[in-house]
């Protein structure tokens, strides 16, 4: 079974719904090919410098949100998330997938960790390369790549393709490139959701 997935790091749905997703991925499906992350900026023109530190409030609307990503066993502080451009941090990860798929979703579960919960900027070039590199990817590639705009392309590709299926929202699964998955589902739905794919897909095999 193979499985895509848009995804923004700037995404608190695609945190939590990705991490459902690998979870009963991983508890309910031989198959254990990775998820396939591609880029989807939910605000492209969000500032590549973190504003300046204002008064932290906490929403009725966050507090939902973060229990929900506690309730998947993810820890999650939105009142010190810094809010910047994610581009610079998709390019990265398309750098790491030309080393491995197992690079790419360390590099994946480490933006998360540092948007959603340490408050850091995923726009800042200082903290993408400390981190770039402490998982695995070479300091001169990391800065080769900050330093220009490579793999721009890459990332306005995966836009595009999302533009042209319909996706209004992420994250979006597609499964085998032809069963959709939309949103932060929880655990057990998705469990459901792949096992009766599963058995469709055997069913199809059969005839």
């Amino acid at each position: 079974m193979q499985i895509k997935y848009w995804s923004d790091i700037a995404c608190p749905f695609c945190y939590i719904g990705s991490h459902n997703m690998k979870k009963a991925k991983d508890l309910n499906l031989e198959d254990k090919v990775p998820l396939k992350f591609l880029a989807y900026q939910l605000d492209p023109t969000a500032p590549t410098v973190a504003p300046e530190s204002a008064t932290k409030v906490v929403t009725p609307r966050m507090k939902q949100i973060e229990e929900m990503a506690h309730q998947s066993g993810l820890e999650m502080n939105l009142a010190d998330v810094k809010h910047v451009n994610s581009m610079d941090a998709h390019r990265l990860i398309k750098l790491a997938y030309t080393k491995s798929d197992e690079l790419a979703n360390k590099l994946i579960n480490r933006l998360y960790q540092l948007y959603f919960v340490d408050g850091k900027s995923i726009a800042d070039h200082e903290v993408l390369k400390k981190n770039a590199t402490e998982i695995g990817l070479k300091e001169d590639e990391v800065e080769a790549v900050l330093n220009s705009d490579k793999f721009e392309d890459a990332v306005k590709k995966d836009e595009m393709e999302a533009v042209q299926l319909g996706v209004q929202g992420v994250p979006f699964f597609v499964i085998n490139d032809k069963y959709a998955i939309n949103g932060a589902q929880p655990y057990e739905v998705i469990v459901n959701a792949l096992k009766k794919i599963s058995n469709e897909e055997d069913k199809d095999g059969e005839d």
